[in-house]
């Protein structure tokens, strides 16, 4: 017999609650539906509102989940879905979206890009949710070889070293005790070599679309292989994917991600986005000395002079500032596009972005580069 059909009727509501919140990926153990149970029956509910909060104190949704556990019980205990329209509000402006606020944005935008062959100036707010990962030679390259070829700078802090500009003294005297007080071999010191930090900003517009998987599986194994990295995405809005993609598995980091980002296959406001990453302190010091990485085909709808000073703004931050473009096919390329010949006297490398294996060797090849 079915343990439901055991339970009361008037409790029966309470336990399909828990198991629609457990349907939809929330972490809800046997006993903390008891507790909801007994909660509710502590409060003797008058009102929707208190077995809302009895349920948030009991079941213990995350933070950032709040409001798909606001959605859910709507739908479940009211039977619609109670969404908040934005009012007022500007969509020329790019929203700036911090990680964990990704799910509680509503639609702005009817039509998808549905090609994907053409940029988009309207905000499409959609989810998407990657296929099964397959095997690439690509990435298990990156992640062998970038530890050793990814950029370095020299840090503060000295180490012993055959040749340097420093004497070691210490243990040049620690040598001669050895020695009755005779200098056999001055020591030498050097400054230690650090990984020097590595930004990546990927297009997830819709002109971008046929890339847009492939570029977030090349981020999470950049990630994974390396430290001092952050990685954000842009279309019409800006989102942090860092934390999301620090997670070891690849099919759960690119599944958080895919819930994180709101702006999937939407418009392209490549200067506003820019615009809004260099306004926040915390983000524009990730640039500061950093190797950037823009990974879009720059094919702006807004107005090329924000994407021509938010790209200047950034190289003067940069170590070394590269953008990689699908439309860059050959080594002779030129840019056609209003916004990349806008760019052009800013950037310092201009080249092919249109698939992963030369996304990566352009990676593994920034350690041989110098400064811009």
């Amino acid at each position: 017999m079915n343990d439901e059909l055991q339970l009361p009727r008037a409790a029966r509501v309470f336990v399909s609650f828990a198991a629609l919140l457990r349907a939809n990926d929330f972490a809800i153990a046997p006993e903390q539906t008891i507790a909801f149970l007994a909660a509710i029956e502590l409060l003797g509910p008058r009102s929707l509102d208190e077995i809302r909060r009895a349920g948030l104190a009991t079941l213990a949704p995350p933070p950032e989940r709040r409001a798909t556990y606001n959605r859910l019980f709507d739908i479940h205990f009211v039977g619609s879905e109670e969404i908040d329209q934005p009012g007022g509000e500007d969509d020329e402006v790019v929203r700036l979206q911090e990680e964990g606020h990704g799910e509680d944005e509503a639609l702005l935008a009817d039509e998808a890009n549905e090609s994907g062959l053409a940029a988009a100036r309207a905000e499409a707010l959609v989810e998407r949710r990657f296929a099964q990962d397959t095997t690439n030679d690509a990435l298990r390259r990156l992640s062998r070889e970038a530890p050793a070829r990814l950029p370095r700078r020299r840090g503060h802090r000295r180490m012993r070293a055959r040749r340097g500009p420093w004497a070691d003294l210490r243990r040049t005297l620690r040598d001669s005790v050895r020695n009755d007080g005779e200098v056999l071999r001055l020591g030498r010191l050097k400054r230690r070599a650090r990984p020097r930090k590595v930004l990546l900003l990927i297009d997830v517009s819709g002109s971008m679309k046929g890339r847009t998987e492939d570029n977030m599986k090349l981020a999470h194994a950049l990630l994974q292989a390396a430290p001092n990295v952050e990685v954000f995405t842009f279309g019409t809005r800006l989102t942090r994917v860092t934390r999301a993609l620090r997670l070891k598995r690849r099919e759960q980091a690119l599944f958080a991600a895919a819930h994180l980002v709101s702006d999937w296959d939407g418009g392209t406001r490549i200067g506003d986005a820019l615009q809004a990453f260099l306004a926040v302190p915390r983000f524009g010091s990730y640039a500061r000395g950093a190797a950037v990485i823009v990974v879009s085909d720059g094919l702006e709808r807004g107005d090329p002079s924000a994407l021509r000073d938010a790209v200047a703004k950034l190289s003067r931050r940069a170590w070394r500032l590269s953008w990689l473009t699908p439309l860059a096919t050959g080594a002779g390329f030129k840019p056609q596009t209003e916004a990349l010949i806008a760019i052009r006297r800013f950037v310092d490398d201009l080249v092919d972005g249109g698939s992963s294996i030369a996304i990566i060797s352009h990676l593994l090849t920034l350690g041989n580069r110098a400064a811009a």
